[in-house]
């Protein structure tokens, strides 16, 4: 019971106790979706929008309703005539309109 409390005082739990001296690693699963968002600005980013549209930009910034600031963005729209393409320099995104955003940019 005494080394219960005394692990309770450093802020250890049962477990990291029984692990001590083993290296942790963050847990890949225990990341918000807003801290993988935060490990994208600055890269490509791939945005699958509900529409028949999908975007592919750099990301400059967002927030917590998934707007987001795009910069170099390639706009593709699909219709039954084939892809449409239109490039624009920066965008201010409607978080409401994304489905899917793929980390990366599309694959070529």
């Amino acid at each position: 019971r005494e080394r219960e409390r005394e692990r309770q005082r450093r802020g250890e739990t049962m477990f990291a106790a029984a692990k001590k001296g083993a290296p942790s690693a963050p847990n890949p699963s225990h990341l918000l979706p807003s801290e993988v968002m935060d490990k994208c600005i600055g890269s490509k980013l791939w945005v699958i929008l509900r529409n028949e549209r999908e975007l592919v930009g750099t990301l400059k910034g967002f927030d917590l309703y998934v707007n987001m600031v795009l910069e170099d963005v390639t706009e593709y729209e699909f219709t039954p005539e084939g892809c449409n393409t239109t490039t624009l320099d920066t965008i201010l995104l409607n978080g409401n309109n994304v489905a899917m955003l793929v980390p990366g940019g599309k694959p070529e």
